[in-house]
């Protein structure tokens, strides 16, 4: 296929949202191409992605409209892997590409950060949004079409916000004021929302001895991405909704979702628990975060997103799937960050609406309620 995406990440999540996604249209009569992934960290999937040709397997597990989904769908969509400390001029050829239309991220909440040694010369740079501008100042000197930079790290206002940092760390790299308008102006700046627990698989699977990109992933997937109505829409896909402004989607799933797995977490670790469905088996941990939810969290979501209460009912049940493996200390990465984000805005906004602390966010917080 075409390599038409550049993706920053060659992680779980990824491969069991967008690139599944991605392999789906191409099997439809509106192909989108195929995928080059970048990899920074040091590991060994790319070295497995492409010993495997970019081939892997998802576990699609768990329970939808009342029936249990135990399926598996094979993934085809990315094409190579690149290791960023040892292919970098391979990464600025994929830069320079014409046929390169979308560039794609999942760096965490984390990964926004900057690093001070980081020069347009590095090769390559240390931090991801030194790595995009390299990319995208390759492409601007290769005379090529803007292309649409779709970030899939859960913080608000996503894409504005690494446009914004790319803009600051391009004056102070002094590059050119025509390279900065064809950064902010030509490309395409995407807001998006993602929603879809994906996890390592069980490794007793049968599949697991001769695919060692194997995932499972819950049957629930959403992604939102905001443009304008009218634009042409880069994916088609049943998972994806088009929107003027994601902030409602984004409100209720990082709050309601992914603030009661942070605020979780410790308290599960503390037991003992190694994953979540477990945790949820726990009747002291349940009740306690049904009464995070529809007690602390759920309020300070009423009026402002669609049906805060419902979902909050469909996390419980999703956060119980008996086929996934969400291993605790997966969602203790990042743990303060994550609170920054996910919690203590909800805490501040508890204070303000009802005039008190709430208890169990606080505690969650190690905060005084």
């Amino acid at each position: 296929m075409t390599e038409t995406v550049l993706q920053f990440g060659s992680g779980r999540f990824l491969r069991g949202f967008a690139d599944l996604f991605i392999h789906h249209a191409n099997q439809t009569e509106k192909p989108v191409g195929g995928i080059v992934v970048v990899q920074s960290t040091v590991n060994s999937r790319g070295d497995w992605l492409n010993a495997q040709n970019g081939r892997y397997n998802v576990l699609v597990q768990g329970v939808e409209n009342g029936q249990t989904v135990d399926r598996v769908e094979e993934s085809a969509s990315i094409q190579r892997a690149l290791i960023a400390q040892t292919d970098w001029q391979e990464v600025m050829k994929v830069a320079a590409s014409p046929d390169i239309k979308v560039i794609l991220s999942n760096t965490t909440e984390a990964g926004f950060a900057l690093d001070a040694s980081d020069t347009l010369q590095s090769s390559p740079p240390q931090a991801f949004p030194a790595k995009l501008l390299a990319v995208l100042h390759t492409r601007f000197e290769a005379r090529q079409p803007g292309v649409t930079i779709l970030p899939c790290e859960l913080l608000e206002d996503n894409a504005d916000r690494l446009r914004d940092i790319l803009v600051g760390l391009a004056e102070t790299w002094e590059l050119s004021t025509e390279f900065i308008t064809w950064l902010t102006k030509v490309c395409r700046w995407r807001n998006s929302l993602v929603d879809r627990i994906v996890v390592d698989a069980n490794p007793t699977h049968p599949l697991a001895e001769n695919d060692k990109l194997l995932i499972s992933a819950e049957p629930f997937a959403l992604w939102v991405i905001e443009q304008e109505e009218g634009e042409d829409r880069w994916l088609e896909h049943p998972a994806l909704v088009y929107t003027p402004d994601v902030t409602p989607y984004f409100l209720r799933k990082v709050r309601i979702l992914n603030g009661a797995h942070t605020a979780m977490a410790p308290r599960a670790l503390a037991k003992g628990y190694e994953t979540v469905k477990e945790a949820m088996m726990d009747s002291e941990i349940r009740e306690w975060l049904e009464g995070l939810l529809f007690e602390e969290i759920v309020p300070t979501m009423e009026g402002r997103v669609d049906e805060p209460e419902a979902f909050a009912y469909s996390v419980l049940e999703r956060f119980a799937n008996p086929f996934l493996e969400h291993k605790i200390t997966n969602i203790l990465l990042y743990h303060e960050q994550k609170q920054q984000t996910r919690l203590a805005p909800t805490r501040e906004e508890f204070i303000a609406r009802f005039g008190t602390a709430p208890r169990r966010l606080s505690d969650a917080l190690r905060l005084s309620s």
